[in-house]
């Protein structure tokens, strides 16, 4: 490694040079030359963009990892120009977790095969937030990073050159207006001409690189729409994803549980719900058709709506989601948005549970009902 003292000592120099002439220009005792405010308005623009773009571009990578120990990782793997191993998502290790349980359990029994079931479908989940991971990370993460890593350092530099022109051209005029004799007036002279040169061919420069910003923004712009897509497939495909599961839990557990309101009559009261995300619990949603009328022989024959007793616990409170019209006086009238007390009893039907409300009682059919806890 070569030591150059006179290089050292003259850059020591240039820096208690400049580190005076700040401090004088900060006092007002030494001339600054001033920017044109074109100028001075780019150099701002361009601060903000890239203030905001390194804003935007951490948050986002913590939007897509949220595990700092992981993206330290994957700063590394950048810097080392190494590629960057492949991680299983929490939600494929869940869906993992869930298939070796079900080997455990059984597949063949209910609880077994459903583990199965939602464990397959977690491993989908995870595979589509890979793949948006994936695109994201190349559509939107990769132009921001090379932003600030490649035009803005490139954009920093220039305006350091710049600055150090604007300090030289103003020490060739403070040289000047000290000159007194001829010979040293004329020498200063040509100095401060071509330290306006070089200024002015810097200023340039610096100009057109920030100009430059208008179509960094355009770019910015077209990637964030691509995100904004990629984020819309990714949460389309998990919404079509979870659809499918209920459709093929709600199949599978009308054979194992057809009463999922009463899985024991005889001990318990109302044990569920319908689901959160059901169309009945959507706004703007039209009432579900009435339920058939119990056809079960034990209900016809021996239900006495007048003679039935809620049970001591099992009871639950409901709110109604739709206005209903009680077919016979075995029913219960209801209005949209009041809550009554629910639960069932044995022999009921599936499909309806008892209401009271007040004095009243009567049959309520599940699918007009949000239960609550």
């Amino acid at each position: 490694m070569d030591f150059n003292v006179k290089k050292l000592a003259s850059d020591a120099g240039v820096f208690f040079t400049r580190a005076v002439q700040y401090t004088e220009e900060k006092l007002g005792q030494a001339e600054k030359t001033e920017l044109d405010a074109h100028l001075e308005n780019l150099i701002a623009r361009a601060d903000c963009t890239k203030n905001w773009t390194e804003k935007i571009f951490r948050q986002t990578e913590v939007l897509l990892q949220p595990n700092p120990s992981a993206r330290i990782e994957e700063f590394f793997y950048e810097k080392l120009d190494r590629k960057i191993p492949s991680r299983t998502t929490n939600a494929e290790l869940l869906g993992q977790y869930m298939q070796d349980a079900a080997k455990e359990f059984g597949p063949g029994t209910p609880y077994g095969s459903t583990l199965i079931t939602v464990g397959e479908f977690q491993r989908r989940l995870g595979g589509a937030e890979r793949e948006f991971l994936h695109i994201s990370a190349i559509n939107f993460l990769t132009p921001l990073r090379n932003f600030l890593e490649g035009d803005w350092k490139t954009i920093s530099k220039e305006r350091r050159l710049l600055e150090n022109r604007r300090l030289d051209l103003d020490v060739c005029k403070a040289r000047l207006k000290k000159a007194k004799l001829a010979e040293a007036k004329s020498a200063a002279e040509h100095e401060l001409r071509v330290a306006q040169t070089e200024f002015d061919r810097q200023a340039e420069v610096t100009r057109l690189l920030l100009e430059g910003i208008s179509s960094t923004h355009v770019n910015h712009l077209r990637c964030l729409h691509e995100f904004v897509e990629a984020q819309a497939a990714y949460y389309a495909q998990c919404h079509k994803h979870m659809q499918d599961l209920q459709k093929e839990l709600s199949s599978a557990n009308g054979d194992t549980f057809p009463n999922a309101f009463a899985v024991n009559a005889s001990t318990s009261g109302v044990s569920a719900g319908p689901s959160p995300l059901s169309p009945a619990t959507l706004p703007g949603a039209s009432p579900p058709g009435r339920p058939p009328n119990p056809s079960n022989a034990l209900e016809s024959s021996t239900l006495k709506i007048e003679e039935v007793k809620p049970p001591a616990t099992g009871t639950r409170k409901a709110k109604v989601l739709y206005d209903y019209d009680a077919a016979d006086t075995s029913e219960l009238s209801l209005l949209a948005d009041e809550l009554i007390t629910v639960y069932t009893v044995p022999g009921m039907d599936p499909d309806w549970l008892v209401g009271e409300r007040g004095n009243q009682k009567g049959k309520v059919p599940v699918t007009y009902l949000e239960l609550l806890s």
